[in-house]
């Protein structure tokens, strides 16, 4: 006997629709649920309500546990309702099991032998569902049962054994969509805890999975309504369960005006990322199989099912027996996807190995046990695939004192995986934050990833790609007008589009030297056409870093990057000076100074940020003189804010944080929200004025086959309207265009304090630790944080180190208990990384 408080669900007030869109927004991105893979799961979808879906789990489910095949073999089927409406006149389960109950009965009479077991449950109701349930109101303090039933049929003469689990998750009385139950009954589920049940009960179902070597399990996860249908919060069905991002069948509709609907329903789902395996609908005698097998175009198999009788008196077992060939085909295409699916997972560390060439990677270090293998993304979490640690602890207890032998476990795996058979199961989906943005790049969360998505698709469908040089299209003029009104705001007056961080600053760098040449009276060395000559030159900073064009590195002051082996080009055609850096060491900011420099008061400091140069904080101040000696010279101001912009640094622009404004500034990375290149590098109509004239030859000579795409447009609108807007930024703090703070300033106390830790930066999204280090231990080439960054990843945390500096990197929409958790996490570790010298 359960607590009545255990089964019926808290009651409480229901807030307003407009603090639940926000609350629902912010739940979701805390939602990183892990997904088993030792067995099929698989999630059933209709294009809409009352077209079968508890059918087609039923008709599965028979083939699943009931087929002649499976009599000999023990074999298990968990059936999952994580909503339920209509409960308990309705239930889904409870059909799945009075049917499956029925169909057993009758195909082990006479037949070979099975053993079959089942039982349906719910787990969580509203007070009226609970009441309607067990025909009286409740007294206080009562405790009552969770409902549960169970049915045995028992051959003892045969080998094989069946079981079916049917579990509902959460239950309503009324039939009505979830939301609107879940309002009328006071009864609110938050999607967080929607999905932490879920994944509760789907990796409860691997238990004892090792432990049977012949056991074969699958499960079947039914949604409610429609792909749309709200959930019990209001958000999408569609997006609710994106997290677990489970493959699944669509329920098609065969109906008049069916054909519409099932393309509407697949599209949703293929453009949030699902893989429908197959298409399945009720004949209804019209063929809509023939228009669908047009526009699929083989991609995706279509079944059709007898058309279902009115009289279900016999509880539509002469039905089921007619469809039985249809749901073993669709069962075997299930099963064979599922294998598919897992020997491509398990392939790629090795392919990946063979034939990519990474970037800014010594192959040699990557052992192919270390590959990330990334199933896909869901806001700022990466799903990762992961060989579960049971599966390997079996193999290694097979392999006896092999493990003695062996460097590490990480070792005896490779060796285990040469031995794996290709049909062999998988492991799970488990999540890591992706805390290095990948290369600075990431802004979304989940809903701003589905919005971009859309919008992506958008302007694919709209315009494909067009040719940008004397034309123009909505998404290329209003992404310019934002970019002029925001990060350009009060100096840059026109916008030249391109595809990288890198070539936004070879062409700063070609305005830069056409202003400074023309306002000196300057020509190049080469001229013999009369004038001062001179060799041109840049001024910059040390430890900076502007991509790997040509162009840009010889911008950039002497490193690992530009070294001979690198690019045996490079001359360094600058002037690069150290500037004093800031940080914060044992709970203090200190401003660090160059040898040669005299202290000055240079106190309460915000920056811009080096980053590939060791995450450097350089003083504002310095920077400051610095731009103003240079105007007064008459040099050109470019600022670099591929990396800075768009509230990384918790503003829009670091020009705000160093009070001065460029004649050239250069963004990328975040301006689409980071799921598509593009660039932007913007200038003052003084510039621009320079290369305008009678003469081509003037104009800027500088394009790219994709600049200006309409995609890349549409996204960064999309992205710089969303992160700016308090309504779908929670983090804006509206009164002064600034995020709010995002690291926990007690943690960051605590981790700047610590033996190991050198420095400490926390600044908008970005926290940065550089670990003490010396000799090799230190420098970019140095792997001394390997061993850290690997246990942070089985923390889930994925982090890229640069040598011995480590950072977190989040979106501008990651909520400050979010960076508080990734902060518990880094503590925890550094206080295992190694014990002060004595």
């Amino acid at each position: 006997m359960l607590p009545f408080s255990r089964f019926v669900l808290g009651h409480r007030s229901i807030p307003s629709l407009r603090h639940r869109r926000r609350q629902r927004r912010l739940l979701s991105i805390s939602s990183s649920p892990n997904v088993p893979l030792s067995h099929p799961t698989y999630m059933i979808w209709a294009s809409n309500t009352s077209l079968g879906k508890t059918l087609v789990s039923t008709g599965l489910a028979s083939s699943f546990l009931l087929s002649r095949s499976s009599y000999a073999e023990h074999r298990k089927l968990l059936y999952l309702k994580p909503v339920q409406t209509g409960f308990p006149a309705d239930s889904d389960s409870h059909f799945v099991f009075s049917r499956l109950c029925s169909l057993a009965s009758l195909r082990s009479s006479g037949g070979p032998s099975l053993s079959f077991s089942a039982s349906n449950s719910v787990i969580k109701s509203s007070l009226p569902a609970a009441i309607a349930l067990s025909g009286r109101n409740s007294l206080p303090g009562e405790r009552i049962p969770a409902f549960c039933e169970e049915s045995k049929f028992l051959r003892t003469a045969g080998t094989g054994s069946a079981e079916l689990v049917c579990e509902t998750l959460y239950a309503w009385k009324e039939a009505v969509s979830p939301h609107l139950a879940a309002e009328r009954e006071n009864c609110a589920v938050p999607d967080s805890l929607l999905v932490e049940m879920l994944e509760k009960h789907l990796t409860a179902s691997l238990e004892g999975v090792f432990q049977k070597e012949s056991k074969q399990d699958f499960c079947i996860v039914e949604t409610a309504g429609g792909v749309a249908s709200p959930g019990p919060s209001g958000t999408l069905q569609c997006d609710l369960y994106r997290p677990f991002r489970l493959p699944g069948v669509l329920v098609g509709d065969g109906r008049l005006g069916g054909i519409s609907g099932t393309i509407s329903a697949y599209e949703s789902l293929k453009l949030r990322g699902y893989d429908i395996v197959a298409v399945v609908f009720e004949d209804h005698g019209l063929a809509n199989e023939v228009p669908l097998l047009s526009y699929f175009r083989n991609r995706v198999p279509i079944f059709v099912l007898p058309s279902i009788p009115l009289d279900m008196s016999n509880d539509l077992v002469d039905w089921f027996n007619d469809s039985e060939v249809v749901f073993n085909s669709l069962r075997e295409i299930m099963v064979s996807t599922f294998s598919e699916r897992i020997q491509r997972l398990n392939d790629m560390p090795k392919k990946a190995g063979d034939i990519l060439w990474w970037p800014f990677t010594q192959h040699k270090l990557v052992p192919e046990a270390s590959i990330t293998v990334i199933d896909s993304r869901c806001g700022e979490n990466f799903a990762v695939y992961k060989v579960i640690a049971n599966d390997i602890r079996k193999d290694c207890s097979c392999h006896g004192s092999e493990l003695d032998n062996q460097s590490s476990l990480g070792e005896l795996y490779l060796n285990i995986r040469k031995e794996q058979q290709p049909d062999r199961k998988g492991g799970s989906i488990t999540q890591q934050f992706d805390a290095c943005a990948s290369w600075w790049t990431q802004g979304p969360d989940a809903a701003l990833q589905i919005e971009l998505a859309r919008e992506l698709g958008y302007a694919a469908g709209r315009f494909g790609h067009v040719m940008f040089p004397e034309n123009v299209y909505e998404p290329v003029l209003e992404c310019a007008e934002l970019l002029l009104e925001g990060v350009g705001k009060g100096w840059a007056a026109r916008s030249y589009f391109s595809d990288n961080g890198s070539t936004a600053i070879e062409i700063a760098l070609k305005m830069a030297f056409r202003k400074f040449c023309n306002e000196n009276d300057v020509l190049p060395v080469r001229s013999n056409t009369g004038g001062r000559c001179f060799d041109l030159k840049v001024l910059a900073l040390n430890g900076s870093y502007h991509g790997d064009t040509l162009g840009a590195m010889e911008a950039q002051a002497p490193s690992s990057y530009t070294a001979f082996i690198q690019q045996p080009w490079y001359s360094g055609r600058g002037f690069f000076l150290d500037p004093p850096t800031v940080s914060i060491c044992n709970n203090m900011w200190i401003v660090s100074l160059p040898a040669g420099m005299h202290s000055g008061d240079l106190y309460n400091v915000v920056t811009i940020i080096q980053g590939a140069g060791g995450m450097l904080l350089i003083d504002p101040l310095f920077q400051r003189v610095l731009v103003n000696e240079c105007r007064g010279k008459k040099i050109p101001i470019i600022f670099d804010e591929v990396f800075t912009g768009f509230w990384r640094l918790g503003v829009e622009t670091a020009a705000e944080l160093l009070g001065c404004v460029p004649d050239i500034a250069c963004f990328a990375k975040l301006m689409t929200g980071g799921v598509i290149p593009l660039a932007a590098t913007l200038a003052t109509e003084a510039v621009f004025d320079l290369f305008t004239g009678d003469s081509k030859l003037n104009a800027l000579l500088h394009g790219h086959s994709y600049s200006a795409h309409a995609m890349g447009c549409t996204a960064a609108t999309k992205a710089i309207k969303w992160f700016k807007d308090p309504k779908s930024n929670a983090n804006i703090l509206s009164e002064g265009g600034l995020l709010k703070e995002l690291w926990d300033p007690e943690l960051v106390a605590r981790i700047s304090s610590h033996h190991s830790v050198q420095r400490v930066v926390a600044l908008g999204t970005v926290f940065v630790v550089e670990l003490r280090a010396e000799g090799n231990n230190a420098g970019y080439a140095s792997t001394y944080t390997r061993g850290l960054i690997m246990k942070l990843r089985e923390d889930g945390v994925y982090m890229r180190p640069l040598g011995n500096v480590i950072y977190l990197m989040c979106t501008p929409l990651t909520l400050p208990s979010t960076c508080r958790g990734l902060l518990v996490k880094l503590l925890r570790r550094l206080q295992q990384f190694g014990e002060p010298s004595s």
